[in-house]
């Protein structure tokens, strides 16, 4: 399994920089909640993730938000990391009491609009979410021909919003072939 990862982050290596400038946008809350709460919950394997993003959508950048450091998810962090994911954490007022909301939708919104209004090279945008709060982002990025796809951890939970985009744009991780590619399995010792 180990070695399948790295063989094909070889062949991905070797792709003409063209075919791996796209970039991912990943709304980890909502990646983690939709999935380990779906009907038949799973967990993603995110190293093989990380390889159907480069392979599928042509990803080579790809950030991975949430909503804020805890000291107890540091193995979590480094999974990500170890993976190939870039960490973006939503910034906190350490004085703030109370329950932190983990809530990063305006933080990737203004992340992709940063980086078209500084015009950094880039292809199309790959969001990874079912929150509809992105959809004037996507159709921006639509009328832009700036987007590929927006990946739903779980389509049947998926924003209402999102009705009116083709198939083109649209895609379910939990759709049986894609979870095959991405599912954590369970190692045999």
């Amino acid at each position: 399994m180990l070695y399948e990862v790295f063989d094909s982050l070889k062949r991905d290596m070797t792709r003409d920089d063209n075919q791996q400038n796209n970039i991912a946008f990943v709304d980890g809350q909502n990646l983690y909640m939709s999935t380990t709460t779906a009907d038949k919950p799973w967990r993603i394997d995110l190293a093989r993730f990380r390889v159907y993003l480069r392979r599928k959508y042509g990803v080579g950048k790809a950030y991975y938000f949430l909503g804020f450091v805890q000291e107890k998810y540091q193995n979590l962090y480094d999974e990500i990391q170890e993976a190939g994911f870039i960490l973006k954490f939503k910034e906190h007022n350490p004085a703030m009491l109370g329950v932190k909301k983990g809530n990063v939708d305006t933080d990737i919104v203004f992340y992709v609009m940063k980086m078209l209004y500084r015009k950094e090279s880039f292809g199309k945008v790959v969001l990874v979410s079912g929150d509809g709060d992105y959809k004037l982002l996507v159709e921006f990025l639509i009328e832009e021909g700036r987007f590929e796809k927006v990946l739903f951890p779980d389509g049947k939970r998926a924003s209402s919003l999102y009705k009116k985009l083709t198939d083109k744009y649209l895609d379910d991780l939990g759709a049986d072939s894609i979870r095959a590619k991405i599912d954590k399995k369970k190692r045999v010792p």
